[in-house]
């Protein structure tokens, strides 16, 4: 008898210790496999693949050409948010706010806040004028300052060193990279647009997006409506926009990737100012093989089209 209690005591001690080996060979398998990533918009997940490399799995909800202020989230989308280890979105209201499409998605999967992160926390917001004057409005493009870019990045690289502590080492080197490539561009930025003539350094586009990086670069800036609504292109808009042109003896106008070109057509053909041949990116990069489908390709391209319009 004492044989057999013996022998079953060791069995238990094996099955014990064959489930603690089970336990530690699943926790290496989550601890080496990609995280769970899902972002708001194309140039987070830009960002986040660049930094996380194949350590992420990054599933993005607005595609490009798509609005990301009213953005409605497909079942895969709902599905990813779910199952999301962590999950990015811009801030500044590019989301809807804590009322909008976003948290909504976020409080119907009850995802962890502990797992949701803003980009934009340590930028320090700029404001829309609406038509008597008052700044209510956040100006959510905040992201084409690529000052901006890198306080991003090093928000979004600490997120997920903190999120996946067994590779944090070559998360942490591979984000510390991206974001030295971004200080060259910053540093970039100032020089090429120092370079610029003084009296020919006005940015005029469709939509009032790019204000953080005129502000930041010392661009004087113009443009038909404050951001994307239902009015946009309206007569006392473009009204508004010529007399600034002719005030100001607009060298160039420029049209963004993702607007209606014919409001800023009906500008130069009141003004006689010529469009930029090339179109300017603001809300998205392009699709994947285009000439601009990364964040530092967007940026390297807009700093190229601005210095060789306004120095011509």
């Amino acid at each position: 008898m004492k044989k057999i209690v013996q022998w079953v005591s060791l069995s238990l001690l094996a099955v014990f210790m064959l489930a603690a080996c089970g336990d530690d060979k699943e926790k290496a398998k989550d601890d080496n496999a990609p995280l769970k990533v899902v972002t708001s918009f194309t140039i987070i997940a830009d960002m986040a693949r660049e930094i996380g490399g194949d350590l992420v799995e990054v599933h993005n909800l607005v595609p490009t050409g798509t609005d990301p202020h009213e953005y409605e989230p497909l079942p895969d989308d709902i599905k990813a948010a779910t199952k999301a280890d962590v999950l990015f979105y811009n801030g500044l209201n590019l989301e809807g706010g804590k009322k909008g499409w976003f948290f909504k998605m976020i409080d119907t999967v009850n995802q962890k806040e502990e797992n949701v992160f803003s980009l934009t926390e340590r930028v320090e917001p700029m404001y829309l004028t609406d038509e008597n004057g008052r700044e209510e409005e956040i100006n959510p493009h905040a992201f084409i300052d690529p000052a901006v870019g890198i306080k991003m990045a090093e928000d979004l690289r600490d997120a997920l060193v903190k999120k996946h502590p067994a590779k944090s080492e070559e998360i942490q080197k591979r984000g510390d990279e991206y974001v030295e490539r971004l200080k060259a561009i910053d540093k970039e930025y100032e020089e090429r647009i120092n370079d610029i003539p003084a009296e020919k350094r006005i940015l005029v586009t469709s939509e009032r997006a790019f204000q953080y990086m005129t502000s930041h670069y010392g661009l004087e800036e113009a443009y038909i409506w404050e951001i994307d609504t239902e009015e946009n292109g309206s007569p006392v808009q473009i009204k508004s926009l010529v007399t600034f042109i002719k005030e100001h003896d607009v060298p160039v106008l420029f049209i963004e990737s993702n607007v209606d070109p014919r409001p800023m057509e009906t500008v130069a053909n009141e003004t006689g100012v010529r469009i930029a041949k090339q179109k300017i990116y603001s809300d998205e990069i392009g699709q994947p093989g285009e000439e601009v489908d990364t964040y530092i390709k967007y940026l390297n391209y807009n700093i190229n089209l601005i210095h060789d319009e306004l120095s011509k």
